[in-house]
């Protein structure tokens, strides 16, 4: 069953990535894991064991629970989802340079610098973040005995796409297209790693633009007419799912920390990104701009999730 299968593999992931960190931070840390240095952000260092530890605790607990078959009462039922979304978010926020690693593979001729081991340990730390959450999601509907009717349609799948989900997706256009406006405004020759810059630009557009409105609209659930072979076939809820959850939690983990500290040093009397070559200005466009995308994003793939789910939300048939 797959709420016994995924807290069994995310307390495995936990578990080794956090006996990794330990062997790191007794003197075997390799020397540059990211472009900017550290692997991590805001949780690093012992704090990133801390982190693992409190996963491998959470999924201890929420896992024996689930495997007794009953419903949890008091604040067992409410306390170990709500922590395990908290100490998920910090590891995925602790793994947003994650983003790099991805743009640098997809987008090999840009020149981004890009390090194996410290790829797989962000993407150990957004894993466990995600299987963290997966794994509250299912203890939080074995706690409200969601499954009524096994096989039949969840009762909070939607029956059609809602407003609100077009609205959050014309949005995460506009974000994209503010991103787009910034770099405008300063000139293109001012993108930096400009070599492969064209197909960056063309994928940059496509998950700014295409990926948000198929998330909404009915080309992303049925392959229009014009598609060959494919014409009036379902869409696979993978393949338009899985790039929307991915594109906005990588946005939003990254430039969320980003605009984060842009804040905390203007406030503190500081220039956010002083002596490069782009003015502070184009960062207050861009990176808010990559915020509103990812935020936009996410509500869309949440909404696309339920107007797609069927199968039973305990069984998973």
């Amino acid at each position: 069953m797959g709420n016994v299968r995924t807290p069994a593999a995310a307390l495995a992931l936990v578990v080794l990535y956090g006996g990794l960190r330990v062997y790191w931070e007794l003197g075997h840390m390799p020397e540059r894991m990211s472009p900017v240095g550290s692997d991590l952000i805001v949780f690093t260092g012992w704090g990133a064991v801390a982190l693992c530890a409190a996963a491998a605790s959470l999924l201890v607990v929420m896992t024996a629970v689930m495997t007794t078959g009953g419903r949890p009462a008091g604040p067992l039922r409410w306390a170990p989802p709500a922590l395990a979304w908290a100490v998920g978010g910090a590891l995925v926020v602790s793994g947003a340079l994650l983003l790099l690693d991805v743009v640098a593979v997809v987008v090999p001729g840009l020149g981004v610098p890009f390090s194996w081991a410290g790829a797989l340990s962000k993407a150990a730390c957004v894993g466990s973040g995600v299987l963290l959450w997966r794994t509250a999601g299912a203890y939080r509907r074995r706690a409200c005995g969601a499954c009524g009717a096994c096989g039949r349609r969840s009762s909070r799948a939607l029956a059609r796409t809602p407003g609100w989900a077009f609205a959050a997706a014309y949005v995460s256009v506009a974000g994209c297209l503010g991103r787009v406006a910034a770099q405008a405004a300063v000139g293109f020759e001012m993108v930096p790693y400009r070599a492969g810059a064209v197909m960056f630009e063309v994928e940059f557009l496509l998950a700014g633009t295409l990926l948000p409105l198929a998330l909404v609209h009915r080309f992303g659930r049925v392959w229009p007419g014009w598609v060959p072979w494919l014409a009036g076939r379902r869409v696979p809820r993978p393949l338009v799912l899985w790039p929307g959850v991915a594109v906005s939690g990588g946005l939003l983990a990254y430039f969320g920390v980003g605009l984060g500290q842009m804040v905390a040093e203007r406030l503190g009397g500081g220039v956010p990104f002083s002596g490069g070559d782009l003015p502070e200005a184009f960062f207050w466009v861009a990176v808010p701009g990559y915020v509103i995308w990812g935020a936009g994003m996410a509500v869309a793939a949440w909404s696309y999730a339920r107007r797609t789910r069927i199968a039973c939300e305990i069984c998973g048939r």
